[in-house]
Order: structure tokens, then C-alpha cells, then sequence
């Protein structure tokens, strides 16, 4: 093979060249990642190797010059991953998050992503992972659309009208070809102009825009439902959401957090359904219960009520199990279903990897040397 080692760098627009926005294909290459998860072909990070990532957290008041403080989404996280199946591929994904970004023009989060081959650890891609990461999250709720959506649904609504809401919907259009309608609850109107913007562009089946004052009333009446605003550091100051607003037959995807009534999650005709089981019993460990304030993912809910005694391990299950059949998909047109979304390091790695490989087929981007020989080899 040589030592020769160079790797491909893809930027922003190399990346959209390259097919990062195809959400039809994302939603598929997710529904492939699922299966393989399930099977057990991957690694993440910690002792269970389940860990969502690392993360790094500054003191509320440092003592040192130059140390960042502490403040809303200030952190830098490593996501790592190995991800086997049809993908074979290791890799990071790495950013920084900063709320304060937005008043220079910026993302909140600025993300990168490595690929690195899985024996040797050569690098093999070094990409812009901003889109990449948006997509990658948006797919997982559009699997669970997929399976777990009324087929005659008609209205979602979006709670939260930023990058997670708008890569939400493109799922959703792109799995269920009868929604006409989105209804929108934001805080601020440069969020909400955005997420139209955005609607009328990348969604033209979508007719009617409905811009919504009140939780109740972007709730009410809607078929799919995500919740992907951003929350407090405590249940109690999580947005409410009043089951008796949830119409019968609703789906609830989750990449964020919500409150919700407890009887609502104990009612019979309310089913839990997760992305990956085994990710919330990493959480379970790294978080020790209560869980659902630190990790704010409403599936890390399910573990405290399952910590509590009053659901059943059964009464979770895995969106793997529906997707191969294991366990059915919706059950009646009246069950409402909450879906959880946590986001793991291999959506990225599989999402990475099928870039990757358009671009080499495209012969997009530009190939950077590491070496010809290396010096301490």
C-alpha cells in the first residue's frame, strides 16, 4: 500500500455539491444506520460504548485570563464513532457552541467532521459538518414519519422554527406526500421569517404556512408534531405541552425536550418509541436519575419513569424493532406516539461517509498531503 497518505477536504459548498442536502436519501441511509445499531455493528465512546460524546464545559466564574465563561450552549463536544454494516467507516464529529455566534452572523455550533479509515486510523475526509449534522438530525424524526405516521396526515406542526425545524420538516415532506400544511410557534420573527423562507424554497408541497401565538394552538389539530426549541436546565421550565391539545392518532418527534403531564405517558393509548434504547441506558449511567433535566431528550423521561416502577422496560420500544418488524409500527389510528431523538455520533459517521463517497464520485473537493513518509514511523 505505500506511506503515502493524503485526505479530502470538503467544504460548505463541496458539501452541497455533494449531495448533503438530498434529505430523501438521508431519511434512507438513516433507516440503514438504525438497522445496523440494532444489530450491534458500531461503537461510540465510554466504558458502555454507547456515550453520546465528551463534552467540555467552562467554570461559571474562571480564574484564570483567557478561559471562557460559562453560558447558555457554551461547550465544545467530540462525538466519535465506529459504525460497521454497509459503512466500515471510523470517525469524529467536533465543534464548538456559542449563543453569542449569532450577534456576529455565525451558527450558534460550528462543526467539523473526520473520517478516518478503521484499521489504520488514516485520515480519509476532513468536511464542513454544519449541514451534514442538520440533515443527519432532521432524517431520524423523518424515519420515524416513515413508520409511525398516520399515512393520511396532513398538518405538522414545528415548535421551534430554527435548523432543527426546518431539516424536521424536509423529512416529514420528503416520507409523507399528503402534508400541505405547517404550523409554526417561534420566539422571535427573524426565526420565524427564516423557517418560511425556507418552506417556500425547499418545500413546495407545503401550501398553507400558519404562524401560531400559543402552544394550544400550533398543538391542536396537527398530525406531526416536533418539538425542536431550545429548553431550560430543568423539566419544570420546559415548554408545556397539554396531552388534552394532542389529537387522537398524533405522532410527537422529540430532538428536543418538552413537559408534558405524567399521565399522559402512562395512558394506553400513548406509546414510546426511541431512536436507540441502548443510548438512553448510557445516559441512565452518565446522568444518574433523575435523568431528564442534564440530558433534556425525552426518552431519558422514559428512564425515570421506568427508575420510578411505573412503565415497564417492554413498554419502550426501539424504532429498529418496527423498522425490521419485530415489533409493529402504529397500531391504530387513534394511538399517539411520542418519539424520542438523541443523536448519536453514527448518524454522522453514516451520513459523512455516503458524502464522501458522492464526492470521490464527483471528483469534488481538494486532496491535502499528510505525508509522503512519516518521520517517527
Amino acid at each position: 500500500m505505500g506511506t503515502k497518505i493524503d485526505f479530502l477536504y470538503l467544504s460548505e459548498p463541496d458539501m452541497i455539491a455533494s449531495g448533503v442536502k438530498n434529505m430523501r436519501q438521508c431519511v434512507d441511509v438513516m433507516e440503514e444506520m438504525l438497522v445496523t445499531l440494532h444489530k450491534g455493528d458500531y461503537v461510540m465512546g465510554g466504558e458502555n460504548h454507547n456515550s453520546h460524546g465528551c463534552m467540555v464545559t467552562f467554570p461559571d466564574e474562571p480564574k484564570f485570563t483567557g478561559m471562557p465563561k460559562n453560558g447558555e450552549d457554551r461547550r465544545f463536544m467530540a462525538m466519535p464513532a465506529y459504525l460497521g454494516g454497509k459503512f466500515q467507516m471510523a470517525g469524529m464529529k467536533w465543534y464548538g457552541s456559542n449563543i453569542e455566534n449569532k450577534k456576529q452572523g455565525l451558527p450558534r455550533s460550528i462543526l467539523m467532521m473526520m473520517l478516518n479509515d478503521k484499521d489504520t486510523g488514516a485520515p480519509l475526509a476532513l468536511m464542513s459538518a454544519n449541514l451534514l449534522s442538520a440533515y443527519r438530525t432532521g432524517a431520524i424524526p423523518g424515519v420515524g414519519a416513515k413508520y409511525l405516521a398516520r399515512r393520511d396526515s396532513k398538518v405538522a406542526a414545528i415548535v421551534g422554527p430554527g435548523v432543527m425545524g426546518k431539516t424536521a420538516l424536509a423529512a416529514f415532506v420528503s416520507v409523507c406526500p399528503g402534508l400541505d400544511t405547517v404550523k409554526i410557534k417561534g420566539r422571535s420573527q427573524r426565526s420565524i421569517d427564516s423557517f418560511v423562507a425556507f418552506v417556500k424554497e425547499e418545500c413546495p408541497q407545503i401550501d398553507n404556512i400558519i404562524v401560531c401565538e400559543t402552544m394550544e394552538e400550533v398543538i391542536c389539530d396537527s398530525d406531526i408534531i416536533a418539538a425542536t426549541a431550545s429548553v431550560g436546565d430543568k423539566e419544570s421550565m420546559f415548554p408545556f405541552i397539554d396531552d388534552a391539545w394532542i389529537k387522537k392518532g398524533a405522532l410527537i418527534c422529540m430532538p428536543s425536550a418538552a413537559r408534558f403531564p405524567e399521565g399522559f405517558y402512562l395512558e394506553k393509548d400513548t406509546r414510546l418509541v426511541v431512536d436507540n434504547y441502548k443510548l438512553y441506558e448510557a445516559w441512565a449511567d452518565e446522568y444518574p436519575y433523575p435523568s431528564y433535566d442534564p440530558v433534556q431528550v425525552v426518552g431519558a423521561k422514559f428512564m425515570d419513569l421506568l427508575h420510578e416502577g411505573k412503565i415497564k422496560k417492554e413498554d419502550i420500544v426501539d424504532i429498529a424493532d418496527i423498522i425490521t418488524g419485530v415489533q409493529k409500527g402504529r397500531q391504530n389510528d387513534d394511538e399517539r406516539i411520542i418519539y424520542s431523538v438523541g443523536g448519536m455520533p453514527v448518524e454522522d459517521i453514516a451520513w459523512g461517509e455516503t458524502i464522501y463517497k458522492n464526492a470521490l464520485a464527483k471528483g469534488i473537493g481538494i486532496k491535502l498531503p499528510l505525508w509522503d513518509i512519516p518521520n517517527l514511523a
